[in-house]
């Protein structure tokens, strides 16, 4: 068998002891259900990981990922994540994470074709669109490049709470907070990017739902 994989097996087997070692009941105490207070959507790059970035344990997030943490209005993958997250979890908090360096962020702001995942890509270079005023003016490239990152996040928060999935909850008065951050592979920690909403009344006039 590859070496890797058999790896991965042992590896399971370690974690498995250490984890009984701690507690004897972990993971019958972790088989009887979930409570998550948040939903993590974020990017799929590995280097990001969401529970170890919160020092959460198991069954203390839930996670949807993807490339560039997009929050695409027709990825019915992301809503049936947060439909579940939102109204049979009730979570309280769902933060958006993206992080510098991110490659799908990068390839929006070129042109060379990768693949299928140009169709993906094609959201982020919509966001792009958006700012390309601001982002066209930042001479340096890794400040543009950061500051893309950034302003993909904002623009995925307000994604978020545009859909009636969100608004529906808050609708029915449920405790919901959207958040935009992002994570710092050099570093280790994320910065809050200051654009937290809990109300419909942040959106304009034409994207607030009436129920």
């Amino acid at each position: 068998m590859n070496e890797y994989y058999q790896k991965l097996l042992e590896n399971n087997k370690v974690w498995v002891e250490s984890q009984l070692a701690i507690d004897k009941d972990f993971f019958k105490d972790l088989a009887k259900g979930q409570n998550p207070q948040l939903l993590w959507i974020g990017c799929s790059d590995s280097r990001v990981p969401a529970n170890e970035i919160v020092g959460a344990k198991p069954g203390e997030v839930f996670v949807h990922r993807n490339i560039a943490n997009m929050v695409v209005h027709s990825d019915m993958n992301m809503l049936s994540v947060l439909d579940y997250a939102v109204n049979v979890l009730k979570v309280k908090h769902v933060i958006v994470c993206g992080h510098y360096g991110c490659g799908g962020i990068k390839a929006a702001m070129g042109n060379q074709s990768i693949g299928i995942i140009d169709n993906w890509i094609r959201h982020i270079k919509d966001v792009y669109r958006l700012h390309h005023a601001h982002l066209d003016s930042i001479e340096d490239e890794t400040t543009r490049f950061n500051t893309f990152v950034e302003l993909n996040v904002k623009e995925q928060v307000f994604d978020l709470a545009k859909t009636s999935i969100v608004q529906g909850a808050w609708s029915n008065g449920q405790d919901l907070t959207l958040h935009g951050w992002v994570y710092g592979l050099n570093s280790g920690f994320v910065t809050d990017l200051e654009v937290n909403i809990s109300s419909e009344k942040d959106l304009d006039d034409v994207y607030q739902l009436k129920f």
